[in-house]
């Protein structure tokens, strides 16, 4: 018998797309367990393409979960995160990976070497 993923991609981006306080709390669970990164990710692209069929692209809301994922998202998935914002060209993923690059979580998880 195959095991549902729990949370669901739909229940994930529900919550980012929100953001609220209840919704901050399970999103910071979901980072603490990295058996939880694949439910996670999936959500987010959910989230990401629910965002580019709109009909209206809140640029806004999409670079404030892009800085607020940065900011929480431990050092193991700040590259996948990147990765995400820059599988399409579309707005959405673009004002995304402007609040991701805003937030410096890649850089403070992979600083540059000093030469």
């Amino acid at each position: 018998m195959p095991t549902a993923n729990f949370p669901d991609r739909e229940t994930v981006a529900a919550k980012l797309s929100t953001l609220g306080d209840e919704d901050v709390a399970f999103l910071r669970l979901l980072l603490e367990n990295p058996t939880q990164d694949e439910c996670l990710t999936e959500g987010l692209f959910v989230y990401l393409e629910n965002a580019a069929q709109s009909r209206f692209l809140n640029s806004l809301k999409l670079g404030r979960c892009g800085e607020w994922l940065g900011n929480n998202a431990p050092a193991r998935l700040q590259i996948r995160l990147m990765e995400i914002s820059r599988s399409s060209q579309h707005a959405a993923y673009q004002a995304f990976r402007d609040g991701l690059v805003r937030s410096g979580g890649l850089e403070r998880a992979y600083p540059k070497a000093a030469l």
